[in-house]
Order: structure tokens, then sequence, then C-alpha cells
């Protein structure tokens, strides 16, 4: 299966603990020391280094990094818009949490399933290969971001957390990446989108209707509405990228049709999310 072929990659960021655990950036309660700084009202007297008081008569606070539970939490995004018509899309977000939840297993990393839609549910078998996986629909209404939000503390602590959607929703992505790095040592947006939500072949009257509300709109495609079109799907991938920067995270964008049959997923080795095990 394709996804033997993959494990977890450990970003430069992360190191690997004596025990096996996986340590983070930020200073947190492992035994491995990292650093000293001063000490600020309000820090855990505990943490205090006496014996560095004893000689300078300064006060400062002994910091260890933190620990990472070796978890992956896959979020998939089950809103209508992935589910478009003729389009690969859903095929390919099974796909590559199948592969993650392979690639999970062979790092030595437990993993857990969940569906976006309506709420926010664990999948049957969520535990066990993405090709186990049961019971999936994609016909969800309910912004992403809005159920993510209320609903992040789902999610194991300390863990990888990797979201798969389209990202063709409205709502504001800091918002959603922000809440859902809570307690998160990393997280990982992987976009899939299909070839006609980055290149639409279409001219002419259409008589098109929204995934997500049904709505019917009757319109004439030109070249200057396709522009338009372009530049505010550029501005919406700007977006993302900046948000996704802001709170530290990886993001990473897949065509569908160019990944279901092969799975060559060089787009997510090069993110270092992924490596050839």
């Amino acid at each position: 299966m394709a996804g033997s072929q993959y494990r977890i990659s450990i970003p430069p960021r992360l190191a690997r603990g004596n025990s096996g655990d996986h340590l983070g950036h930020r200073a947190g309660s492992s035994l491995e020391f990292l650093d000293h700084r001063n000490y600020q009202m309000g820090d855990d007297l505990r943490r205090i280094d006496w014996h560095a008081y004893a000689r300078t008569d300064k006060l400062t606070m002994k910091l260890f990094r933190e620990e990472v539970s070796p978890h992956v939490d896959i979020i998939l995004d089950g809103s209508q818009s992935m589910q478009l018509a003729e389009s690969e899309k859903v095929r390919g977000a099974l796909g590559v949490a199948s592969i993650l939840t392979q690639a999970a297993s062979r790092s030595g990393y437990s993993h857990n399933g969940w569906l976006v839609k309506d709420g926010i549910t664990p999948i049957v078998n969520g535990k066990e290969s993405g090709a186990l996986w049961d019971n999936l629909s994609f016909n969800g209404n309910v912004p992403l971001v809005d159920q993510v939000s209320r609903s992040a503390v789902l999610f194991k602590p300390r863990g990888i957390r990797v979201i798969i959607s389209d990202l063709l929703w409205m709502g504001n992505p800091l918002s959603l990446l922000t809440r859902l790095s809570d307690q998160a040592s990393m997280v990982v947006v992987v976009q899939i989108l299909a070839k006609t939500d980055v290149d639409p072949q279409i001219r002419g009257n259409l008589r098109l209707v929204d995934s997500e509300t049904n709505k019917i709109n009757e319109m004439f495609v030109d070249a200057q509405m396709l522009d338009r079109y372009q530049r505010r799907f550029q501005a919406h991938q700007e977006n993302w990228h900046r948000a996704t920067r802001q709170v530290g995270a990886i993001m990473t964008t897949l065509i569908a049709e160019d990944i279901v049959d092969a799975w060559h997923l060089d787009a997510l080795i090069a993110a270092r999310v992924l490596e050839v095990a």
C-alpha cells in the first residue's frame, strides 16, 4: 500500500527524547533542561534555580523542553464542497488520511480520525488504518471554522493535528488555526483542491448551485469574470498562508487529480510532514 513507504517526519524544532517521546520547541514540564530566564511575578516558585540565586543574588527560572505526545489527530472536512461533482477531492482526502494513519503507525504514533460535519464526531474505526474508516459522508453545511473553534478540546494535548480540507469556505482562518493550535505541538493544514477549483475551464451562460448553501445563481461567465475569480482565489490562498505562518503551522496544497493514482506526496515531503521510510 502507498502509506507503507512513508513515516511521520519530525520537524527541525522537534527532537527525540530518551524515552521515545518527542520534545517540542516551547518551554514545558519535561525533564530535559532547556535554558534560564529572569523570574517574573507569578512564576512557579518550584522552578526557581536556588543554586544560581546563591551565586548571583538574582532570581532565575529553570526552563525545560516541552514533552510532545506521539499522537496525530486527523480532522476531515465533511462539507459539501469536498464532494464536488466530477472531481477527486473526496478520494484524495481519504487517500491522504489513510496514508497519514499508516505513516503514524510506522513512526510509533497513535492516531484518531475526526469528521467535521454539522459537529465534530470521531470516525468509526478512527484509531485504525484509514482504509477501514466507515460511514463517511460529505454533506455538511455549517462553516468548519465555527465547529472546530468550539470543539478543539476534543483533540489530544501536545499532539500533532492535521486538518484536511479544500478550505473553500467563508471565515477567518486565523481564528480557526489559533484555536486548533492551542495545546498542540504542531498543526498541519493539507488543502485538497480539484483542478477546476484552481483553473475553472468554463464559459457562457451557467446555472450554478452553491455546494454549501444550495443557493442557485444564474450568470454569464466570460474572461473578465474568470479573472476576478482568479484574483479572489489568490487572495484567499494568501490569507491562509499568512494565517498559518502567524501560528507556526504548516500548510501545503494538493491537487486531487494529480495524486489519486500513484499517491506520490512530494508536497508533504517537501513540507517535512512525511518522509520516505
